[in-house]
């Protein structure tokens, strides 16, 4: 049913929307220039809903840039709220524009205003009005693909609980083929009587999960769903080391699969990035300056020491760069290997207040100027860390295939300080496979409204279960090698146990002797 009338629903809910963009304007203007009368209106209703019209290829072309057109069942609702709002707002500045332009701000504020909020809230609710309902039809079993798997492998496996976990992504399944009984579902027949099965059933889509041992069949199975006419979907049996979103090349008639796509390998993309490295970092420091200075003065009156604590960093490309920060701690020996956790005695307590509020990070913007980092990116390691870390945890060094950041997704959700290092690099991966300019302007407003506050309190509490794995790996091994030393240094011990024991109860015994003798 979806695949028939996919399409149809596709321009129904962009129409849909255009007329409540329109309905909206036009209600907002008599809200404020009817019911409140809070000024002449400058332009007569007619005038404006023309205006409006003009808006809509905008709407369209905003909303089509946010992927708010994509299918509802993989968006959760606060996504559904965040990027009709992120459009909404992007949409309003070219209108805000146009009334200062020609002098009516004054008079249309409160029609922007109220145009603004009745357009974010109906659309949040039409959207998530149209989710539920779909996700309500879809575990009925209504409006549903049906489908068969070919493969009764782990690819199968994995595939089958996925589609029967979550029902709202609207899939039926029919049954499986393979040569043996293996997955828990209807099974369907054999691979040689596939032909037969897809006639008899007539599904959707066919979903094609073959492990290593069954990959001769896939010839044979495209085959077969090509003379059915029967939607074939793939799924490799080297899944597991595909990236989300895949890039294929095509080097003649052979393609390639990228396992490591990174947007910022795209030159256009990379320009546009340091443009926006290199305006928000001179804004910045033309903004902080002041304060830059009158930081650095009370740095130096309240502390031996440079104003500036120059730091070796692993940047992009293995790189090795210095790092600038405002120095928090007493100077110290341990400055290229040690890690700084929440009550480190080395702190001043003006460099307690500066990391609690990340003062102690602005000079890294004079970094971002000189190209060694980015505004947003992976943080960067000293190289003492990244040696240790490259042996113990996987995909560690895909971190350093961009810029290192000031501030970055990791960060702002919360995996900052002496924390989980595993949950880190996840979230740098997934910024690296994914980055787009909308991300990196969400987390640095993210950073100021929420991960400016360093209160260092989540130390302790969010360490993962793989970083203590590595930490008694690191401890078992420590253990192993001093074993020999160990083990006389506990014989010694014993032996001044036993021995002190046996003294005490000497002095005991001879103490009730002359209480006896008295």
């Amino acid at each position: 049913m979806i695949r028939e009338n996919q399409q149809f629903f596709n321009r129904l809910n962009l129409l849909a929307e255009m007329l409540i963009l329109e309905a909206s304007l036009i209600i907002s203007y008599c809200v404020c220039y009817y019911a409140i009368a809070f000024a002449s209106a400058p332009f007569p209703l007619y005038d404006f809903s023309i205006y409006g019209i003009f808006l809509l290829p905008i709407y369209f072309f905003v909303y089509s840039f946010f992927k708010t057109y994509a299918p509802l069942q993989s968006m959760t609702y606060p996504t559904i709220i965040k990027i009709t709002f992120y459009a909404n707002t992007i949409v309003i500045v070219p209108i805000l524009i146009f009334l200062l332009a020609i002098q009516s701000f004054y008079a249309t504020w409160l029609l922007l205003l109220v145009y603004y909020f009745s357009c974010l809230i109906i659309i949040s609710l039409k959207r998530i009005c149209m989710k539920a309902v779909l996700s309500s039809l879809r575990k009925r079993g209504i409006n549903c693909k049906t489908l068969i798997i070919t493969g009764g492998g782990k690819p199968a496996m994995e595939y089958l609980q996925a589609i029967k976990t979550k029902t709202t992504f609207g899939f039926k399944f029919v049954g499986y083929v393979a040569n043996e009984k293996t997955l828990n579902g209807e099974y369907l027949g054999t691979y040689d009587e596939l032909y037969d099965l897809l006639n008899r059933y007539k599904p959707d889509e066919l979903v094609c999960t073959l492990d290593y041992d069954n990959v001769d069949r896939l010839q044979q199975i495209v085959a077969d769903c090509e003379k059915t006419g029967t939607r074939i979907s793939i799924i490799p049996y080297c899944y597991q080391y595909l990236p989300t979103n895949a890039q294929i090349d095509q080097l003649g008639n052979i393609p390639l699969i990228n396992l490591r796509q990174i947007p910022l390998d795209n030159n256009g993309k990379y320009f546009v990035k340091r443009i926006v490295d290199i305006l928000g970092s001179v804004s910045f420091l033309t903004i902080a300056s002041p304060f830059i200075l009158a930081v650095a003065s009370l740095i130096k009156c309240t502390s031996k020491g440079p104003v500036i604590f120059k730091q070796q960093r692993v940047g992009k490309d293995k790189k090795v760069f210095t790092m600038y920060k405002f120095r928090t701690m007493v100077q110290n020996p341990n400055e290229e290997t040690g890690w700084t956790t929440k009550d480190d005695p080395r702190k001043t307590k003006l460099g307690s207040f500066l990391r609690k509020f990340s003062i102690d990070e602005w000079p890294q913007f004079f970094n971002v100027l000189k190209g060694d980092m980015s505004l947003v990116g992976p943080r960067p390691e000293i190289p003492f860390h990244v040696a240790d870390f490259q042996k113990e945890i996987p995909r560690y060094m895909v971190k350093h295939q961009v810029k290192p950041g000031v501030t970055g997704l990791a960060q702002v959700k919360g995996w900052r300080g002496d924390t989980s290092i595993v949950k880190r690099i996840e979230c740098d991966i997934f910024y690296i496979e994914n980055w787009t300019l909308m991300m990196d302007i969400t987390i640095l407003f993210q950073t100021i409204f929420r991960a400016f506050a360093n209160s260092e309190d989540i130390i302790a509490k969010e360490k993962s279960k793989e970083d203590k794995k590595i930490n008694k790996k690191k401890e078992s091994s420590k253990l192993n090698d001093a074993q020999p030393k160990t083990s006389n240094v506990e014989k010694i011990t014993e032996e001044i146990i036993s021995t002190t024991k046996e003294l005490v109860k000497a002095e005991e015994n001879q103490k009730r002797e002359g209480k006896n003798v008295v």
